[in-house]
């Protein structure tokens, strides 16, 4: 039997159990990303809006498990995070900083057993980096914002882009469409 590399990947993850493995995840800016000196002890560089914390100020933000998978690169298991199979409409924002980074019009079951898009919400929204881990070569996702760890992409998705942006739930807060209308004002 042959497996695509999508396949081999989400077997590798599913044998490694609790190994921490680097982990698998854009087109115009929405008027949906909160300002980014809104983060509680946030510090920002004005030209590019980027925020940046102390380790200690980002383990105090994020749960462990958010903490271990956007400040150190972490991976969850397949089919265990609680947004692969997620159908509602709405956006996925950075669990670090809050910025908008996919929409569910752009996400597809990959089989994977993580959120899978095709594309970002915006190319602004994402950064990448090569990623030499694992004995092989893969392409790293950033937040532009605050530099989290997202997950990795893989040019085997579908079309238009035939890209596969391979996320961790833990990297992401899924916001339903009408939640922030519905949100009461403070």
């Amino acid at each position: 039997m042959i497996l695509s590399r999508r396949h081999l990947l989400a077997a590798l993850a599913l044998i490694a159990g609790g190994v921490t493995l680097p982990a698998c995840p854009s087109q115009e800016a929405r008027a949906e990303d909160p300002p980014a000196a809104t983060t509680p002890g946030a510090k920002k560089t004005m030209s590019e809006g980027k925020i940046e914390l102390t380790d200690a100020e980002w383990k105090a933000k994020l749960t462990d498990e958010q903490y271990r998978i956007l400040r150190k690169a972490g991976t969850e298991r397949a089919f265990t995070g609680a947004l692969w199979d997620e159908k509602k409409a709405g956006v996925y924002r950075c669990a670090g900083c809050g910025q908008v980074l996919y929409r569910s019009d752009e996400k597809f079951d990959s089989g994977s057993g993580w959120p899978s898009f095709w594309a970002p919400a915006s190319e602004e929204a994402i950064d990448t980096k090569s990623d030499r881990t694992l004995w092989m070569v893969r392409t790293e996702l950033l937040c532009s914002r605050c530099g989290g760890h997202l997950g990795h992409v893989f040019d085997d998705g579908p079309k238009p882009t035939g890209q596969r942006h391979c996320i961790n739930s833990a990297a992401l807060q899924f916001e339903p469409t009408g939640a922030s209308e519905a949100a009461p004002e403070k």
